[in-house]
């Protein structure tokens, strides 16, 4: 049976502490708090579960503060849950068979990430597999047997496990303030991070995030190694900024050009709600409606919650 290192990175997580540990114990070999400066009662919480308690200097950095939690650990595996997600008693029975069965060639195992609605949060989607048991050592191995070569790719084992995301604060507002941190340092953000800045702006975003964000965007619309994808991103919130700052003939200009070359429903509700900033509600119902069929690429509210709140509304006026 394998062994396994549980380590968290956590701050004032006093309210969520303790549900996500209690389903843990038994499950890990080893339990690691690293602290990034929480004050509130998150390490007394933490002492009543391990002694394994560190302080960390935050530096504006989760990957870096994860390695350092990762340095700590011993076991075979480590598992990185984050404090608002939570164990059932089904997928912690599914958990405690995984421990007991996992092969020791498996390096990865993903699980179900599953986002309740009824939470905060700025995901699109209900159930996605993700990263989350991690071979703490890894075993390089030769393959092929002529022209051998080493094996790179991790043998990654798909779970059924489910693990629920039950957040009670939106953590978009310190998302967007350590986005906008890496862009005034100089960091090229990845593919994946410009399209979660992009939907988190949209997900939780206050017209001043919208507004600090204009710069990168505006460079990143005219970016050539930016992808068609990374140039839509840009194009929707640079478009929402426009028509916040009242610019609607660059609004238009950028709604029709994003239209006319992939058609999202963030734009769609984006023109509705021009119109209706303009009392013409023949055409903002139009463009509900259009939202309502075409696909959405950063929030998926946009075509399937708002269109319908939105034509609602028209019938208040």
């Amino acid at each position: 049976m394998i062994t396994i290192s549980v380590c968290m990175i956590v701050k004032n997580e006093e309210r969520h502490l303790a549900r996500c540990l209690d389903p843990l114990r038994g499950l890990w070999d080893e339990l690691i708090i690293v602290d990034t400066g929480s004050t509130d009662r998150t390490k007394e919480i933490a002492s009543g579960y391990t002694d394994r308690i560190y302080d960390y200097q935050w530096r504006d950095d989760f990957a870096h503060a994860r390695n350092y939690a990762f340095s700590l650990a011993g076991c075979d595996y480590i598992y990185a849950p984050d404090a608002d997600e939570v164990l059932d008693d089904e997928n912690r029975r599914r958990f405690s068979l995984l421990k007991q069965t996992l092969l020791p060639e498996i390096e990865i195992v993903q699980m179900i990430y599953v986002n309740r609605h009824d939470h905060k949060t700025t995901e699109n989607f209900e159930k996605d597999l993700r990263p989350k048991l991690f071979k703490r050592l890894r075993t390089f191995q030769w393959i092929d047997p002529v022209h051998e070569t080493i094996r790179l790719t991790p043998i990654v084992y798909d779970s059924d496990i489910e693990i629920l995301h039950m957040p009670e604060d939106s953590h978009a507002g310190r998302d967007l303030s350590l986005f906008r941190s890496c862009v005034q340092k100089g960091h090229r953000l990845s593919a994946r991070l410009h399209d979660m800045y992009a939907r988190e702006l949209f997900m939780a975003g206050t017209p001043e995030d919208f507004l600090a964000a204009e710069g990168f965007f505006q460079d990143s619309l005219h970016d050539p190694a930016r992808s068609d994808d990374e140039h839509m991103e840009a194009l929707c919130v640079l478009a929402r900024i426009s028509r916040l700052k009242k610019d609607y003939p660059g609004f238009l200009s950028l709604c029709l050009n994003g239209i006319a070359a992939s058609p999202c429903a963030e734009l769609c509700i984006e023109a509705g709600d021009y119109y209706m900033e303009i009392n013409d509600h023949e055409n903002a119902r139009d463009w509900y409606e259009n939202a309502r069929s075409t696909p959405a690429i950063l929030d998926i509210r946009c075509q399937d919650q708002f269109p319908d709140e939105r034509i609602e509304g028209l019938f208040l006026f």
